[in-house]
């Protein structure tokens, strides 16, 4: 499957779409993190299938390594980043009346985004 997004901190895939629900498995490179960001409309659920991830949610701060999970309730303020030396590959899951990519308020972003 050809990667559908691309950018400094990886790519993603999107594996399967329906009216309340997106699943995406995002590759993030070793050293890179997505920006501080959170969504009106949307949960998120991310699932690591291979690497290790550092997980902001919320107030707290998360290791999560292979077959781990977080939950991210909507309005909540997130992050991912892969502090590895491999690639981190996670699936994520989105849930909500409004799944568009324009349901993002990045607060801070290293490649300019914010």
């Amino acid at each position: 499957m050809a990667s559908e997004g691309l950018s400094p901190m990886g790519a993603y895939d999107s594996i399967d779409m329906g009216d309340r629900l997106q699943v995406k498995r995002i590759t993030v490179k070793p050293g890179a993190q997505l920006s501080l960001q959170m969504h009106h409309h949307r949960a998120e659920h991310w699932i690591v299938v291979k690497g290790t991830a550092v997980v902001t949610n919320g107030d707290q701060e998360i290791l999560l390594t292979e077959n781990q999970s977080t939950y991210i309730p909507i309005g909540v303020v997130h992050r991912l980043e892969n502090p590895g030396k491999f690639d981190l590959e996670l699936i994520e899951v989105h849930s909500g009346g409004y799944l568009g990519e324009d349901d993002i308020v990045r607060f801070e972003d290293t490649y300019g985004r914010a």
